[in-house]
């Protein structure tokens, strides 16, 4: 079982063969619609590779919000406790893509920015249930801390994805597990990071979190706790769309290690997961299912 507390977006997304620069239009681009947000995308990715998922909330009462809630449904995951907020709209992501899948996101938070500590204590019988509680950064930091510190108290795994950074408090640190930067979160809460493997797991080491799973892109993951480092390549695929791969590894990481797998297995099937989804266009629709990925890894 997994509870996964943060944003859901939904995202409008334009494809272009480049990202245009401060002041420039650049035409040609295709455009389409999907659900998104990071904690509403690493709840799909649990859920379709297995998970028992609840998620943690807010929605407006609008349109996006109606689409957003039925599909979370259609993936299994228990609703309950999603508010609906009957004065603010849902969130909205702004995304463009170029031809090598990098993009460029700016977030209308919208609901997402109220949720609250208070609504953290109403799903207090989730937290109960879970193995292992999921967060992100797009939700304000005190309701963030407040999981934590909930999760905690419960005796749950604790996972921080700290997307988008931010400068956090060593108190809401003390109270997570697994912490999974990317190199550019990782470089701003830490500092420069050094160049080879040893050097970067150093600098990781000054993290009060016990375990640190660095995400690399293409070269894969470094998992760093203070008594070993490991590095754990990702698959070498044609990137489509990386928009969702990040969420991708981080709800596969929560499925697999709330089923029992070891860190590095997990990491492993995370990495694959993550890959899978960067072939494919779109946030949530990119999210494989468990077949996929068993197909995946056995190719």
């Amino acid at each position: 079982r997994v509870v996964v507390v943060g944003s859901a977006n939904t995202d409008l997304v334009c494809l272009l063969d480049r990202l245009p620069a401060p002041g420039e239009t650049v035409l040609g681009g295709t455009f389409f619609e999907a659900p998104g947000g990071k904690g509403a995308n690493q709840a799909v990715a649990a859920a379709r590779l297995g998970a028992q998922v609840t998620f943690v909330a807010r929605l407006g009462g609008d349109s996006y919000g109606d689409r957003a809630l039925a599909g979370y449904q259609a993936d299994g995951i228990d609703t309950r406790y999603i508010v609906r907020d009957p004065e603010r709209p849902s969130g909205v992501a702004l995304i463009l893509v170029d031809s090598a899948g990098e993009n460029s996101i700016a977030v209308a938070s919208g609901a997402n920015a109220a949720l609250s500590p208070a609504d953290i204590e109403a799903a207090e019988p989730a937290f109960a249930e879970a193995n292992v509680v999921l967060m992100q950064l797009e939700i304000p930091l005190d309701t963030v801390a407040a999981a934590a510190r909930l999760a905690k108290r419960q005796g749950r795994l604790v996972i921080l994805n700290p997307a988008p950074s931010r400068e956090l408090p060593e108190a809401l640190l003390r109270d997570v597990d697994i912490l999974t930067p990317n190199q550019t979160e990782a470089a701003q809460l830490f500092g420069a990071l050094g160049e080879d493997d040893e050097a970067i797991a150093e600098r990781l080491r000054t993290c009060p979190v016990p375990t640190v799973v660095l995400t690399r892109g293409r070269q894969g993951v470094l998992a760093v706790r203070p008594d070993w480092v490991q590095a754990i390549p990702a698959p070498e695929v044609s990137a489509v769309d990386t928009t969702a791969a990040g969420d991708a590894f981080n709800g596969a990481l929560a499925a697999c290690l709330s089923d029992g797998y070891g860190l590095c297995l997990a990491a492993e099937r995370a990495c694959a997961a993550g890959a899978l989804a960067a072939t494919r266009a779109g946030a949530q629709p990119s999210l494989p299912t468990l077949a996929e990925l068993e197909a995946f890894l056995a190719r």
